[in-house]
């Protein structure tokens, strides 16, 4: 897949390098890490448990205390929107509230507000739970919301952790629909998965890492080249590389 406008796609909203990172002073968890995001690109970051995939999204959103990075957004002057593989709520806010509260963060007109909010409630079948405390939603639920607060910002690089966990087939459509649309507009993504054979469908490059550092970076096909299994799937070059 290629949505990558043509007078922009040379333009980096996202530029990564990652020194060292972790969680403990002198020992990093990952090293050497390196990349760029184009508007309208999608990378993917891949590789097994505990290779360091979600720490490399803590140390670009500068999370970690341990760390030595450069990160710029869109020239250090852009918006960006984090999903976390976790939903994170206030317990006493509705999920209408969530939506006005970020809405209020990212500086929205209240008019402009209410109908995209209304537009990404009916598209992920939240209408109904509008008014409704977060806290007895389904892991499902949680995520949705997660998604629609992200997508409220229009922001210039998504961040994305682990998206498809607990989301239903029609939510992970409606998803990847609205992440299509805004790749369109110029919007690039940064997404962390273990789900390789959607990876490979909708991610433009990828970077795979295994043991915290960086093994193989760009299209499928420098993966395959890299992994020397030409015509492999990602998942073939994925058992490869870091077995």
């Amino acid at each position: 897949m290629n949505l990558l406008i043509n007078d922009l796609e040379q333009e980096n909203v996202l530029d990564v390098c990652i020194e060292h990172a972790g969680y403990e002073q002198g020992t990093p968890s990952i090293s050497n890490i390196s990349f760029r995001v184009k508007r309208g690109e999608l990378l993917g970051i891949i590789g097994p448990n505990g290779a360091g995939k979600s720490t490399t999204i803590k140390a670009v959103m500068g999370l970690l205390k341990h760390a030595k990075t450069s990160v710029s957004i869109a020239g250090d002057s852009g918006k960006y929107a984090y999903v976390p593989e976790q939903p994170v709520f206030y317990e006493d806010l509705t999920l209408w509230e969530h939506l006005d509260l970020a809405a209020a963060a990212y500086g929205l007109e209240y008019d402009s507000f209410t109908r995209y909010a209304d537009e990404l409630l009916t598209r992920f079948g939240m209408s109904a739970v509008r008014d409704l405390l977060p806290g007895g939603f389904s892991k499902g639920m949680k995520q949705k919301m997660m998604l629609m607060i992200g997508f409220l910002g229009h922001p210039d690089v998504y961040i994305v952790d682990e998206p498809f966990i607990g989301l239903d087939p029609r939510a992970t459509k409606d998803f990847l629909s609205l992440l299509e649309e805004e790749r369109k507009r110029g919007a690039g993504v940064l997404m962390s998965t273990h789900v390789l054979d959607t990876a490979e469908k909708i991610c433009d490059t990828f970077i795979m890492i295994s043991g915290g550092e960086m093994v193989a970076q760009g299209t499928l096909e420098d993966i395959r080249l890299a992994a020397e299994q030409p015509g492999a799937s990602l998942f073939d070059c994925f058992d490869v590389m870091t077995s």
